[in-house]
């Protein structure tokens, strides 16, 4: 009994338990390193320690599908149409959570068909590819929201010209009979620089009279757990 329950685990195709092993030993070693890239370049709100050690587990399913399927055709094309059948409707946080889904699957296949150069080296430009630009940020656009009388409507787009030209973009545009609501859209560092010229831009509405309110509010393209 003992001698076939050994015969069950060995029998995996033309690989032994030798290479096996070796395998998803790799691929554990290389996930741990897209692990620690995904810990260094997000560092924030939306980072996911969860997600983190999905993406090592992914490397390692990925490498034991691909040394289950080998060079067998019937056999792949079987788990296509077996995972054809999961939808994952987790929804994706950050355009760079995709890099790192495809990173972990392409790893998996690498060392699960044995390519272990183009699994490290690949690993390695890649790691160094986004330590240096993952914390690449985008510039957060602001919306600028005036609501007046409608006797200012002309000397809010006056004031508004004055102090951002044409770097302010009317995004919409609501009128009453009574009152009018602006919507500027620009980025935090236009208006940033707008406000150290002495008196501030929100200074300089209010002053026009007969402001209902004036409200800041930031874009971010970034959705936070």
């Amino acid at each position: 009994m003992r001698q076939l329950i050994l015969e069950m685990f060995e029998s995996s195709g033309q690989l032994d338990t030798r290479t096996i092993v070796l395998r998803l030993l790799v691929s554990t070693v290389i996930a741990f390193f897209i692990y620690l890239s995904y810990m260094l370049s997000h560092e924030g709100s939306i980072y996911s320690r969860k997600f983190n050690v999905s993406l090592m587990a992914l490397t390692v399913i990925t490498t034991a599908v691909m040394i289950v399927i080998g060079n067998n055709i019937a056999l792949s094309l079987g788990m296509v149409g077996a995972l054809s059948i999961v939808r994952f409707r987790t929804a994706i946080k950050d355009s760079r959570d995709t890099i790192y889904i495809f990173w972990a699957i392409v790893t998996g296949i690498c060392c699960g068909s044995g390519d272990f150069m183009v699994g490290c080296v690949g690993c390695a430009f890649i790691f160094a590819m986004l330590l240096v630009f993952g914390r690449i940020k985008n510039d957060n656009r602001m919306l600028f929201i005036i609501r007046t009388t409608r006797v200012n409507e002309e000397r809010v787009e006056a004031l508004m010209f004055q102090y951002f030209a044409r770097k302010a973009n009317l995004r919409v545009k609501n009128t009453t009979e009574q009152s009018a609501e602006f919507i500027y859209e620009l980025s935090k560092r236009v208006l940033d620089r707008a406000g150290r010229g002495g008196r501030s831009i929100t200074d300089a509405v209010y002053e026009l009279g007969g402001i209902e309110y004036c409200n800041i509010v930031m874009q971010n393209d970034e959705i936070s757990s």
